[in-house]
């Protein structure tokens, strides 16, 4: 067992940096686990993913939160709704089946880069549109709808919510970025309680992984806060194109 641990303590720390950075962190903790772990059931490895990497995006956060300006008072309700609508997108599952979101969502994700290249400015400067209750009931309305995603379905939330919050609300990619991991934080606690109500949760796996995945969050952070909007940018186009090669696959090559 010691080596398939220290295996998914290595998948959690680079799982933590990218997270840290933009999100999809998921792109290397989840076939981590499902390799390595192959007999457990599904819903236990999601369960266990979320176990860890909450702790290094809430790490995340507050490195952030020490370096970047947020505006709480419009954001912390936002938060509030995320978790609201990852409870809710939890729920739908048991209902309905997230089966066809498969095939669309590289065609999403493909339009979200496309777009990103094209604009070559799009979220290099931090120019907020909306301020006051406005910025609160813009940033709420993308967390409830991506935190029902989140909890629905999954793969992107992350970089769902760092494009929106810079084309939608006019953050630059590092204030995105910062305010993307605040979200994450609700949704990823509102999966936890889910999970382990279910008892789909192994508390042993999610310590060590945990504490790989705060210290590569701790070096991401860093380096994102050193290098700039510039580098969250970068970073951001190369996740989403593994993303859409990752989901293109699962969808119509798997």
């Amino acid at each position: 067992m010691f080596a398939e641990l220290a295996t998914l303590a290595l998948a959690s720390l680079a799982a933590g940096f990218i997270d840290s950075v933009v999100g999809g962190g998921g792109l290397v903790l989840v076939p981590a686990l499902f390799s390595v772990l192959p007999k457990v059931e599904p819903a236990t490895l999601l369960g266990t993913n979320k176990g860890a990497s909450i702790w290094g995006t809430a790490w995340a956060t507050s490195q952030y939160a020490r370096c970047v300006q947020l505006n709480w008072r419009a954001l912390m309700p936002a938060a509030g709704l995320a978790l609201v609508g990852g409870f809710c997108g939890a729920w739908a599952v048991t209902m309905v089946s997230p089966d066809a979101w498969r095939k669309g969502l590289p065609l999403i994700l493909l339009a979200v880069l496309m777009y990103t290249l094209a604009r070559k400015d799009l979220g290099r400067h931090h120019e907020p549109r909306y301020h006051g209750g406005a910025e609160t009931l813009a940033a709420g309305a993308i967390a409830l709808a991506i935190g029902f995603y989140d909890g629905f379905f999954g793969p992107g939330t992350g970089s769902f919510f760092v494009f929106l919050f810079v084309r939608v609300l006019g953050y630059d990619f590092l204030h995105a970025s910062a305010t993307a991991k605040l979200m994450n934080v609700s949704t990823n606690f509102a999966a936890i309680v889910l999970f382990v109500s279910k008892g789909h949760f192994w508390w042993q796996v999610a310590a060590v992984m945990a504490v790989t995945n705060v210290l590569g969050s701790l070096i991401g952070t860093r380096m994102a806060l050193a290098r700039g909007a510039g580098f969250v940018r970068g970073f951001f186009v190369v996740v989403v194109a593994l993303l859409i090669l990752k989901t293109g696959w699962d969808a119509y090559l798997r």
